[in-house]
């Protein structure tokens, strides 16, 4: 994913979680996704798929248990 792209998919998820914290981050050595971040703390990767000519993209979060609250 290139900065433009990056941009634009950060600027949906403020938008979208109504949080402006939030940070798409390219990751080295890949193109494919970037690491989500809301402050300095990592949450997830968003990955960019495309197929027939259409592009989409996946956020995948993982929530470890011991960070829910009781």
């Amino acid at each position: 994913m290139d900065r433009k792209e990056i941009t634009r998919l950060e600027a949906y998820l403020r938008t979208k979680f109504e949080l402006p914290s939030i940070e798409v981050r390219q990751r080295p050595q890949k193109d494919d996704s970037g690491e989500v971040y809301i402050g300095d703390e990592f949450i997830g990767v968003i990955f960019r798929d495309e197929d027939e000519g259409e592009i989409s993209y996946a956020f995948n979060m993982a929530i470890l248990d011991f960070d829910l609250p009781e």
